[in-house]
């Protein structure tokens, strides 16, 4: 395969027919000639002239034959997932990880850190730090296998004018937007000889998610990063907006102006915390109501440590009336959120992450209270609100899918 060329493409013909018949046998495979066919809605000898192809190229392979229901039994080909792999690194203000995939988006290795309140001039540092340990973790020749770097940033990327303006966290807690240039991109690819592409980390998630996902029909899909940003799938394209930017879910209000405020604060089109305020909220409500919060307190005792979403959702879970208000509250109030993007898009699914995830019943049942309540029915009808199943990987995997989808593409 010749080298990968990571730009804004417009597909070719043969493109869309590369992407359409090796991601119906990467979801579908062993499959035949005829499914593929069938699923990717192109004709079989084309089809099969495009699979003899890839079985030269080893990226696929005949694994069995089929029942044959009169005449010779047909191959039936699966994706030869080693072929190829993929670096993708998730970058956010909750934690920094970086995965090695393969064709299928099975993690190889997998590298975790915890940089919170990371300032932008710290990121491109972490960033090739992070790939040199992955890289280090695998033989010789899986790392010849390595066909590009993706990594899933926080913030909004701006292709047009190549800024990113990304969220620093301060010490009160606030966040502020530091707009720089960023070579990341240029960096990367020099010091690894690799092709590297930079994604939003929400649209990463969002990709992600859609790409491992079993469900081949779905084609409109909204991810939403907690409260803070959101990613897009729309008509089975990655959504990205004019300069590269869409998703964010918040007006740019950082000086809380007189008429904002005359609004009451506005809460709902104003930036939220990346925990929903749940933490503040909690701490809050602890030094406030003694006498509540049994079980949250005996949580954070016995791990001698500030509270935080963990012992959260663990007291809700267990029935902690404190806890429970906690989690309910914040579940309606990014409900809200969910039904505006409801009503705007009407998505068959919302998948909620960065963190989120891992909240419990409690806090989807009211997100979709608020949904049911706040979405109009033609909207709120179609549209399943799910937890994430990449969870803290989201951005990481995405972002390694689309150095994948590259590969296809590219073949």
């Amino acid at each position: 395969m010749r080298p990968l060329v990571f730009k804004e493409e417009m597909l070719t013909e043969r493109s869309r027919k590369n992407l359409a018949i090796l991601e119906a046998i990467r979801r579908l495979g062993p499959v035949s000639k005829a499914e593929i066919s069938r699923v990717a809605g192109l004709n079989v000898v084309t089809t099969s002239n495009y699979v003899d192809h890839y079985i030269r190229s080893h990226l696929v392979s005949v694994k069995a034959l089929d029942v044959s229901t009169g005449g010779r039994r047909p191959a039936l080909l699966s994706l030869n997932s080693n072929a190829n792999l993929a670096i993708g690194v998730g970058l956010n203000l909750l934690d920094m990880i970086g995965v090695i995939a393969d064709l299928d988006g099975r993690i190889v290795t997998r590298v975790v850190r915890k940089h919170p309140g990371m300032m932008m001039n710290d990121i491109m540092q972490c960033a090739v730090s992070i790939i040199d340990e992955l890289i280090s973790r695998v033989a010789i020749i899986e790392q010849k296998r390595i066909k590009g770097i993706g990594i899933g940033i926080g913030g909004m990327i701006d292709r047009q004018n190549k800024t990113i303006r990304w969220p620093e966290k301060l010490s009160n807690g606030e966040c502020r937007y530091s707009s720089v240039a960023f070579p990341l991109e240029e960096i990367i690819q020099q010091k690894f000889g690799l092709s590297c592409l930079l994604e939003n980390d929400a649209t990463a998630s969002c990709f992600g998610e859609q790409w491992m996902s079993s469900e081949t029909d779905i084609k409109n899909v909204v991810y939403m990063f907690s409260g803070v940003g959101s990613g897009f799938i729309l008509n089975g394209e990655v959504y990205r907006g004019a300069s590269g930017a869409a998703g964010e879910v918040a007006l740019n209000n950082a000086h809380r102006n007189e008429f904002l405020s005359s609004l009451g604060g506005a809460y709902f089109i104003q930036p939220w915390e990346d925990d929903l305020g749940m933490v503040r909220h909690a701490q809050k409500a602890l030094e406030q109501f003694p006498e509540k919060g049994k079980i949250l307190r005996e949580l954070i005792n016995s791990g001698q440590e500030e509270i935080n979403l963990r012992h959260i959702f663990e007291a809700a879970n267990n029935n902690d009336s404190l806890a429970v208000h906690i989690v309910r509250q914040a579940g309606r109030c990014l409900g809200v959120r969910a039904a505006f993007l409801i009503n705007l898009l009407n998505p068959q699914t919302v998948i909620i992450g960065g963190g989120m995830e891992e909240a419990g019943n409690i806090f989807f049942d009211a997100v979709k209270e608020s949904v049911c309540e706040f979405a109009f029915p033609e909207m709120a009808s179609v549209a399943k609100v799910v937890a994430s199943r990449l969870g803290a990987d989201a951005a990481a995997v995405g972002a390694a899918s689309l150095v994948v989808r590259k590969i296809f593409v590219q073949v």
